[in-house]
């Protein structure tokens, strides 16, 4: 069951937050790993494999970003299923998925968040340390033994090293996965390029070919109108630049020869990567409004028929291309490409291992609930049981098993087209597969879900070779607060400048007074003090 009254923020809600935006108070930090009288409802001898169940009824509060594909009901299986797995029930604090980031922010700031704060990448929670609003979790990993097996057992030890903070505590627990894998890249329309002869490209010098192709035969389209107002598209080309941007963007780059960092966007390799894309643009190969545009606007120029490729994911294809497609341009098709290769090599990120996850409120320390939530958590999130029944629910009612041990979806559940025209379906009626609970798992648990063609797509993607992470660079508080004066305004300057070369409003023969523009903008001062805590780190490790 869902515990009530359930919150939903609103609006005027937000803005009696702002007004109220205080710092954390230094009770609420927690400064002790003494737990002694935290205890109540906790499991005794709780270990990783386990079931947890509290000992007593408990409820926690948690923030929950409401999808409006699958939106919350107090009626889903999910909350009776939980409740009675763990004698826990849940107080959500409900916000639109559109708006999650930004209010996540203002309650967090506030003082006014939930116990529970998922949803968080790693990355995010760096705003929120310096308040003392979050709880350092790397001090209470030993109440997470599922958490802790499966970094030991996973080798993320030096993807976790990536979260610390200079003062050797991480404050986000991520969602972990068991290898490497890539989902987002581009779809094409494959009746056009198998009509034109096309194949996948293997590179983006072959994507490019294939666009100039589609456009020859098309000349009045656009072949590639994209979603994510490019966003997807700037982040996987990027990383096969060496770079980041887009979802990815990271304002501080590692030079691995040099041994430094430096500003992602001042780099060669940056300049290479917006070169092209401008190029494509600048062709008519790629529509404008690509950058600027909504979802909606993209998808429907695709399965109208008005453009021949967009970026995708595995559950867009089914979700959101597939049958509009070919009910609109009968015998239709469309499929991933394998990400194409760039002047990087034919690879993927190593970041990929960690998701989304959860941070914790300062505050929750000082309940007597404290070490049962952490055990609850641990074991939803992170367990093997945990996370599938998050993502597949319930045995006997929203699937099975066969013999070989292979999940079953229930002949009335339909999930990603597993079951089309199922009259039930496993996120909007049941609950489950949803993007706050765990996300990561298994690669066996990841791909359950997964078509032969998803599998054949991912068995591609695997051959690939891994990026090496970048190293860390803690700052310090003093530091983290002028380097995050410093990183806004240089990194919004570097986007629109980006956007405005690709699109022509700015022509690139203007780099050097782009570069200038952000040196003016503290860029040397920023980057001084990130390979100032690099070579702090480097030297105390």
């Amino acid at each position: 069951m869902l515990s009530t009254p359930k919150k939903v923020l609103t609006a005027g809600a937000l803005m009696a937050l702002v007004a109220g935006l205080t710092s954390c108070s230094s009770s609420s930090e927690a400064d002790s790993t003494d737990v002694t009288g935290k205890d109540v409802g906790a499991m005794e001898d709780y270990k990783a494999g386990d079931q947890f169940k509290a000992t007593e009824a408990l409820d926690f509060s948690i923030l929950f970003s409401d999808h409006p594909n699958y939106p919350l009901k107090d009626d889903w299986l999910l909350w009776d299923e939980l409740a009675e797995r763990t004698n826990v029930t849940l107080d959500p604090t409900v916000v639109p998925m559109s708006d999650y980031e930004q209010k996540r922010s203002l309650i967090v700031g506030a003082g006014d968040a939930p116990m529970i704060i998922p949803k968080t990448y790693p990355g995010q929670e760096e705003a929120f340390v310096s308040s003392g609003a979050i709880l350092p979790v790397s001090k209470y990993i030993d109440l997470m033994p599922n958490l802790s097996q499966k970094i030991e057992e996973w080798d993320l030890e030096a993807n976790i090293e990536g979260l610390r903070q200079a003062d050797g505590e991480f404050y986000v627990l991520p969602g972990v996965h068991e290898n490497v894998w890539q989902d987002y890249t581009v779809a094409f329309r494959t009746d056009v390029m198998e009509d034109l002869g096309l194949e996948a490209p293997k590179d983006w010098d072959e994507f490019r070919e294939v666009l100039v192709a589609i456009k020859a035969e098309y000349p009045d389209s656009y072949p590639l109108s994209d979603r994510f107002q490019a966003e997807s598209l700037m982040n996987v080309m990027a990383m096969t630049y060496g770079v980041s941007a887009g979802w990815g963007w990271d304002a501080a780059s590692w030079n691995e020869d040099e041994e430094k960092f430096e500003f992602t966007g001042t780099t060669d390799e940056y300049r290479d990567f917006v070169e092209y894309l401008a190029g494509l643009v600048e062709d008519g190969l790629i529509d404008p409004e690509s950058f600027t545009q909504d979802d909606d606007s993209a998808i429907q120029k695709f399965v109208s028929g008005k453009s021949y490729a967009i970026s995708t994911n595995a559950q867009s294809i089914v979700n959101d291309y597939r049958q509009p497609l070919t009910d609109t341009v009968p015998g239709a098709t469309v499929a991933k490409i394998p990400l194409p290769a760039g002047p990087e090599g034919n690879v993927v990120s190593g970041t990929s291992r960690l998701e989304n996850g959860i941070m914790i409120n300062a505050d929750a320390f000082e309940s007597d609930n404290f070490t049962a939530m952490m055990q609850f958590i641990d074991w939803l999130w992170y367990s093997d049981e945990g996370m599938e029944f998050a993502k597949w629910g319930v045995d006997g009612t929203t699937y099975t098993k066969d013999a070989d041990g292979k999940h079953i979806l229930a002949a009335d559940v339909d999930y990603v087209g597993l079951n089309p025209g199922a009259p039930k379906h496993l996120q909007k009626d049941f609950g489950f597969a949803g993007g706050v609970f765990a996300y990561g798992g298994t690669t066996d648990l990841l791909e359950s879900t997964f078509s032969d063609e998803e599998l054949a797509f991912q068995d591609i993607m695997k051959q690939k070779d891994i990026r090496p992470l970048a190293p860390p660079y803690p700052l310090e508080e003093a530091e983290r607060e002028q380097a995050t004066l410093l990183v806004t305004p240089l990194s919004d300057t570097a986007k629109q400048s980006t956007l405005q070369f690709i699109l022509g409003n700015r022509d690139l023969s203007e780099w050097d007074a782009y570069v200038t523009e952000l040196e003016g903008k503290g860029m040397s001062t920023y980057m001084e003090l990130v390979n100032k805590a690099y070579d702090r780190y480097a030297d105390s490790n």
